[in-house]
């Protein structure tokens, strides 16, 4: 939600996302390849299951790293009121 209080040139952390899909790809092919071959399948399969997640989500953060900056309300668009936890609808 926004909320007004936004610093104007906050960034979303991609590129350590990035990284740390990189990082856990590597883990799990490691795990997928080492698992298979000392013979425990069930573990080999999450291991599989693991990097297929690992892949999915390095697809998407590498998409929106190529999309570049977003469209971001400037100074003319009022801040929405927050949410105070009220009951109606």
């Amino acid at each position: 939600m926004r909320t007004g209080s936004e610093p104007a040139t906050a960034r979303s952390p991609l590129r350590m996302r990035f990284w740390l899909s990189v990082w856990g790809l590597l883990w799990a092919a490691f795990g997928t390849a080492a698992f298979a071959l000392v013979g425990r399948p069930g573990w080999a399969v999450a291991c599989g299951v693991l990097f297929l997640v690992v892949v999915c989500d390095l697809v998407m953060v590498v998409r929106h790293l190529r999309q570049g900056p977003h469209w971001q309300p400037g100074r003319d668009v009022p801040p929405y009121d927050p949410d105070h936890g009220g009951t109606g609808r």
